[in-house]
Order: structure tokens, then sequence, then C-alpha cells
């Protein structure tokens, strides 16, 4: 069974940071791409960071360019993201994430989310 759990997350003033943490399992996680999207109230969600299996290549939303890092540890199967001066809107829910293709059919595995609340 695939699972996704996220932590990390918690009330954190302006222009201050956070590292959220997904520990995966149930999947060969090394052989797959990670990802982060946070979704808030009345919002779809929105995808926040990529990277790739052997984490070399790493891709971020534009409003996320320069403030958050998203990294992995393959032998602890464990993604991150290291978030750095935030602001009040990113606010959200953050979702770790992986769709890996199993037999022509690409599955969408998410986790349980982890609050991120920037506020003074």
């Amino acid at each position: 069974e695939v699972q996704l759990v996220e932590s990390g997350g918690g009330l954190v003033q302006p222009g201050g940071s956070l590292r959220l943490s997904c520990a995966a399992s149930g999947f060969p996680f090394g052989r797959y791409d990670m990802s982060w999207v946070r979704q808030t109230p009345g919002k779809g969600p929105e995808w926040v960071s990529s990277i790739h299996v052997g984490g070399g290549s790493t891709n971020y939303a534009d409003s996320m360019k320069g403030r958050f890092t998203i990294s992995r540890d393959n032998a602890k199967n464990t993604v991150y993201l290291q978030m750095n001066s935030l602001k009040p809107e990113d606010t959200a829910v953050y979702y770790c994430n992986v769709r890996p293709n199993w037999g022509n059919t690409i599955y969408d595995y998410w986790g349980q989310g982890t609050q991120v609340t920037v506020s003074s």
C-alpha cells in the first residue's frame, strides 16, 4: 500500500522558515519523481515543486523560485521542502504527491497534508 506522510507544518511569522518532510512507503521511492502541491480553501490545487528521481533536476512554480528548495533522500524514502522568506499568501495545506505509471495506468497518490500558516 502506497503511503505518503507529511510533517513539519505549523504557524510561522512572515519572513520565517519551515521545512516540510514527506515519508513515503509502499513503492520504490527512488524510481519516481516527487512533487509538492498546496491548496487553500476556495481554490484549486496549486503545484509548488517537483524533483526528479535522482534529485538532480528540480522545478518550481514562479512564485516559489528563490524561496523554496525541494530535495530528496532516497535512502530514507523522504522528500523535503525547505521554505524560506514565507509570506501570508503561502498559507495552505501542503501535500506530497507521486504519480507512478504502472501497467500503462497512471496512479495518483497523496498524503494527508500538513497545514502551513504564515501570520503575525
